[in-house]
């Protein structure tokens, strides 16, 4: 995750790095990184559908410090997480090309409930439904959107808090000679969380504005032969502009990603990847245990803030190794698997004359099949 966004979607994109904004290999990573690339690609000029799942596998830690004999470390209990992914692109006629995706696209969460640090619950989860369509203006430029519907359900201990919302992606890809070169944005989609905790302690519940951020990205790629294909990418999250996230200081995010395929046989492609994103959370050290902190409209105890910051939203993983293959079942019939490793990667602050120290660590695994 760079952040809490999945690094790509699809056994093929995650395989190569989350690479597809210039040259997806199926509908389901043009439709998510790219929309404009539906009309190239080897899903072109006929019909697919694509239908996979990827298992995430998150490794939470926590340690908390809030003086004598208030220390302690666990492990978070929040079982693995089944993201689906499915997609279907389709010519219109010569010039058109319609798809539609639906697919998880977001998620985090911890559960340190009956663990010996303070019972700290959260889970955030998004999904997306994309109907799409791409213009092909000339034999070698596209152009092309997809609406997305954004369904995000966020629960903070107290029961799931879901929404819906709209958001618009558009993008361009060019082909010259062996090379693509891709371009896509994503507007902000902010959902409003109802009764979702009560952050000032007044007894009331309090609403959370969450909104993922603009998502800008460009990418190249290259294709020397029928065997090979290399894809290099960069994209900027902005998370410090973004409700909920600017709350919670989060900084906004540059990533960067390289992917691979090579095809030693008609009925084989084997994939490698990687993918850095610096994490997105702020260090904060020497902050006052006693003071507050306004979040929309809420002044929330400082104490209370930096421990859903660290330890409840962890999103702090930024290398990414990535590998798939992908094998030919019949002309038109394939498998393709992936797997994700993000090795542990943590984070540690102190309050003012070090009277807390919090600390979160966190790696992931995945594992998809399409």
């Amino acid at each position: 995750t760079n952040g809490d966004n999945l690094i790509g979607v699809g056994p093929i994109s995650r395989a190569m790095g989350g690479a597809g904004v210039a040259a997806p290999q199926d509908a389901t990573s043009a439709i998510f990184a790219n929309p404009a690339a539906m009309c190239f690609g080897p899903y072109c000029p006929g019909s697919s559908v694509d239908v996979a799942g990827t298992i995430f596998v998150p490794s939470v830690k926590g340690a908390t410090n809030f003086g004598p004999g208030m220390a302690g470390n666990d492990e978070s209990n929040l079982p693995p997480s089944v993201i689906p992914a499915i997609a279907v692109t389709s010519p219109i006629n010569e010039k058109w090309r319609f798809g539609a995706g639906m697919y998880g696209v977001s998620g985090l969460g911890v559960d340190y409930k009956n663990t010996n640090i303070p019972p700290v619950y959260t889970q955030l989860q998004v999904l997306k439904l994309a109907p799409n369509l791409a213009y092909l203006i000339t034999p070698n430029f596209s152009v092309g959107g997809s609406l997305e519907v954004v369904w995000q359900s966020l629960d903070l201990g107290q029961g799931a808090a879901p929404g819906y919302t709209l958001g618009l992606q558009l993008g361009a890809l060019y082909h010259w000679d062996k090379f693509n070169f891709g371009f896509s944005f994503t507007t902000p989609e902010k959902v409003n969380h109802k009764n979702v905790a009560d952050f000032d302690g007044n007894g009331v519940f309090d609403d959370l504005k969450l909104e993922a951020p603009w998502r800008v990205q460009g990418g190249i790629s290259f294709e020397p032969n029928s065997q090979w294909l290399f894809e290099g990418y960069a994209r900027w999250l902005g998370w410090s502009s973004a409700e909920g996230y600017e709350d919670f200081d989060w900084e906004d995010q540059w990533v960067f990603g390289l992917g691979a395929q090579w095809k030693p046989a008609e009925k084989w492609a084997l994939r490698l990847g990687y993918n850095y994103g610096k994490s997105p959370v702020k260090v904060h050290n020497g902050w006052n245990p006693g003071g507050t902190v306004p979040v929309q409209g809420t002044n929330v105890n400082r104490t209370q803030y930096e421990t859903l910051r660290i330890i409840g939203f962890p999103a702090i993983v930024e290398h990414h190794i990535t590998a798939g293959v992908g094998y030919k079942l019949t002309d038109s019939l394939a498998l393709n698997a992936s797997f994700m490793y993000a090795p542990e990667q943590t984070i540690t602050e102190t309050s003012a004359f070090n009277a807390i120290t919090l600390e979160s660590k966190l790696s992931e695994w995945s594992t998809t099949l399409g």
